[in-house]
């Protein structure tokens, strides 16, 4: 399919999974970055700011390879609800999520030597209500410190809270991979 070498910087499961089944074969490097941004910055740049500022650390020993970087964030009025630090954040997080719709947006940059994309995508989720049963049940049995809004699309919070999406599916889980493999396959 392409004939460069691809370095997905992400340890994300999720994004490995994607881009694998849609037929790349790639190597994975986490790049070392302070995943901050500006308090200014609006919520809907943040994403893909932080995928551009992920790829500006390979930049400097670019080859031929070619980088994919991405971020998720999850946002809820105008407020960005980022990876949660304990159980508590994430009870909170999902406690605000509960009954509500929030927007998931994946900001995405396509780095070679030659060439630079970056581009964001995104989804529109609505929750059904839920019990601090289920919030607790899902917490200590999937442990989501590493998602923001405390939550996987594909997992047990996902599959009985998610009542509608608007946008992709995909984008939801961590990688709009439509567009990300438009972009790789033009290359």
């Amino acid at each position: 399919m392409i004939q460069r070498s691809i370095i997905l910087a992400s340890s994300s499961p999720r994004r490995q999974y994607l881009l694998k089944e849609a037929g790349f074969e790639f190597t994975v490097e986490k790049p070392d970055i302070d995943e901050s941004f500006p308090p200014t910055l609006p919520v809907d740049s943040v994403a893909k700011y932080l995928a551009e500022r992920k790829a500006e650390v390979f930049r400097p020993r670019m080859q031929n390879e070619i980088v994919v970087t991405a971020d998720t964030v999850v946002i809820l009025g105008n407020k960005i609800l980022n990876k949660p630090i304990d159980k508590p954040e994430a009870v909170q997080m999902l406690q605000e999520l509960s009954g509500k719709t929030h927007l998931v947006m994946t900001g995405v940059c396509i780095l070679s030597k030659e060439k630079e994309v970056a581009f964001d995508d995104t989804t529109e989720v609505t929750f059904k209500k839920l019990n601090l049963e289920e919030i607790n049940f899902y917490i200590d049995n999937y442990k989501p410190y590493d998602k923001a809004g405390a939550y996987g699309a594909q997992d047990f919070i996902g599959m009985i809270a998610i009542e509608k999406i608007v946008g992709s599916y995909f984008n939801v889980m961590g990688l709009p991979i439509h567009r990300v493999y438009q972009q790789l396959v033009s290359w």
